[in-house]
């Protein structure tokens, strides 16, 4: 499996069709700040999806919303060869989103995650996917969110840092937990606290243990999204014939 990592356009319309080869995972960061007037975001959605952008209270909270559906309907269409506005969703019992397909169709597996003005994207065929990220903040209060959603292993060593390293250490920690949750996509069901990943500055981003089933670490691989200092992100994948070439953005 090869992974490359793209820029997002910043405005729709005009994405060129696009491709993914056997195994490959397409990863696109979005930059909120650069994008076209959400607006011409908003065109490209559906009336639910415009519906659901006006229920949040604060513009950031919809400008992030737009954006990202948009970008998903962008660039789902250029993969699959269509228009943004013929693709239609359905969700499954834990509320993960999933393309609808023509008979003979091939299945596009997508994920989708935003954070402050940066959106993360990835596309892979007939498999699942999951990427997150997170803006690092120092209003936090890590070690109580740490016991109440880590495993022992991660709370010992996220308290073993320095003080300077235990933030972006949790933040590593939780976008890597959460793309893991979301590829499996178990939502709510799976407990975060039920698997361990690596957290320490310049480890390997990697599922270490998974309970109660072990086999599950090994069908899973984990890469550390580098977009800037300011931001965590991670990527997770089924582990089959895996190998990763960054394009702009690099792991540990």
């Amino acid at each position: 499996m090869t992974v490359e990592t793209h820029i997002a356009p910043a405005q729709p319309g005009g994405t060129p069709r696009l491709s993914l080869a056997p195994g490959e995972v397409g990863v696109w960061v979005g930059h909120l700040e650069v994008a076209a007037p959400m607006a011409s975001w908003s065109a490209l959605l559906a009336q639910e999806e415009r519906d659901r952008a006006g229920r949040f209270r604060l513009e950031a909270d919809r400008e992030r919303h737009i954006y990202g559906r948009g970008l998903l309907r962008e660039l789902a269409a250029a993969y699959l060869g269509c228009l943004p506005g013929a693709l239609e969703f359905v969700y499954t019992a834990n509320g993960k989103p999933e393309l609808t397909r023509l008979p003979g169709q091939r299945r596009l597996g997508f994920n989708l995650s935003h954070s402050g003005n940066r959106l993360l994207l990835a596309f892979a065929w007939d498999r699942e996917v999951g990427v997150d990220v997170e803006l690092l903040r120092t209003d936090v209060e890590i070690r109580q969110i740490a016991e109440r959603f880590f495993s022992q292993h991660e709370q010992q060593t996220l308290l073993s840092l320095g003080k300077n390293e235990q933030i972006p250490a949790f933040f590593r920690c939780w976008t890597r937990k959460e793309a893991y949750v979301k590829a499996v996509g178990e939502g709510l069901s799976l407990p975060l606290s039920q698997f361990d990943v690596t957290l320490r500055p310049g480890e390997p981003a990697r599922l270490l243990a998974t309970r109660p089933d072990l086999r599950e670490a090994s069908r899973w691989a984990l890469w550390n999204l580098d977009l800037g200092a300011d931001y965590a992100a991670a990527l997770a994948v089924p582990t089959e014939e895996l190998s990763c070439e960054r394009s702009l953005t690099k792991g540990d």
